[in-house]
């Protein structure tokens, strides 16, 4: 075989020559149906808006719970010897309870130092809690015992707690907000179809052997994608949140919903970008662009730009959560050079 027949068969073999514009037009017709998978996907997410809101609100929502309930021991709960902590009553506990601040109870506005015995028990409905055992004077007012002072019930998952809920500021902006929800769940939802879309843009400059690759190449991004918006969801963002109000306790949790749902999308679509890079390594060295030398030789660069994302990608800035941003990433990067040695190899004009 001459070299003419040599450089048609390669031409042949990464699909033939592309110019400018037919890249610009393969690009433009690749992000019209990225569009109008997310738009389909969008309007899906939209009718099960409210369910998505409840499951992403879930870990503010308890974080709040059981702040609201670590600094309510600072009202004067107290047994016969010792403070008790509000988070670790438990049905049958007795002790006085003061108000440190005027609280409306039963239409009647109760004034700051106003103190009541309390008992924690359960109500008809079996919600434990914590109630008053004896009757409350106030500004000729007689309040009856058996009246909730606090709700000791930690919500469970898409289950709101009435006593702590996140907040909007403008008329618009709760439907605004179940827009954006939707459409950052329909992105999540689409991932396997915008994948696709990448893998056929990029195809063209591949050789044929490699092309088979898209099938192992969509499957494991998507896993990927959902393991690392799990991992953000349930791992990361929990201890985050709890640290944010922990530093805040000394004033009233009123969180807006809005900033809320940015914060946690973010994490999440974030971890879920971060842990393609197995599945990224895995093609790259498939078709013989990474290896497994060339990883561990660029360690040092890949510590440094993972505590940059991780920086970046945390919402707080102290170590603890920072190293618990970049400790899965130096994992994963762990696993993309066994990925790369296990999988890779030198990259040939045909398959063999």
């Amino acid at each position: 075989m001459d070299a003419v027949e040599s450089n048609q068969l390669e031409e042949k073999e990464l699909g033939g020559q592309m110019s400018f514009l037919d890249h610009l037009d393969e690009l433009r017709r690749r992000l019209v149906k990225a569009a109008l998978i997310i738009g389909i996907a969008f309007v899906i997410c939209f009718y099960f808006s409210k369910e998505i809101y409840n499951f992403l609100s879930v870990p503010v929502i308890q974080a709040i719970a059981e702040a609201k309930k670590t600094t309510l021991e600072l009202q004067g709960l107290t047994g016969e010897e010792k403070r008790l902590s509000l988070t670790d009553l438990k049905e049958g506990d007795k002790g006085r309870f003061v108000f440190n601040k005027p609280t409306n109870l039963g239409g009647t506005s109760i004034p700051n130092g106003t103190s009541v015995n309390a008992v924690v028990t359960k109500d008809k409905d079996g919600k434990i809690g914590l109630y008053s055992d004896e009757a409350i004077f106030s500004s000729w007012t007689v309040i009856p015992s058996g009246i909730r002072l606090i709700d000791l019930t930690i919500p469970k998952t898409g289950e709101p707690d009435a006593d702590a809920k996140l907040i909007v500021t403008t008329v618009m902006e709760s439907f605004t907000l179940y827009m954006t929800v939707s459409l950052y769940a329909a992105i999540a939802l689409s991932v396997p179809f915008l994948l696709l879309q990448i893998w056929g843009f990029i195809s063209p400059a591949l050789y044929q052997h490699e092309k088979k690759y898209v099938t192992p190449f969509i499957f494991l991004s998507t896993i990927s994608f959902i393991l690392g918006a799990a991992f953000g969801y349930y791992i990361l963002f929990p201890p985050a949140v709890k640290y944010l109000l922990g530093v805040g306790s000394e004033f009233d949790l009123m969180i807006r919903a809005t900033e809320y749902f940015d914060f946690i999308t973010l994490i999440m679509l974030a971890m879920g970008i971060i842990f393609q890079m197995p599945a990224i390594t895995y093609v790259l060295a498939r078709i013989g662009i990474v290896s497994a030398g060339l990883l561990i030789k660029s360690w040092k660069i890949a510590i440094v730009v993972i505590l940059i994302v991780a920086a970046v990608v945390s919402p707080t800035g102290d170590i603890p959560n920072l190293l618990l941003f970049a400790t899965p990433m130096v994992a994963l990067y762990g696993i993309s050079i066994f990925v790369a040695w296990f999988f890779g190899k030198k990259r040939t004009a045909e398959a063999e």
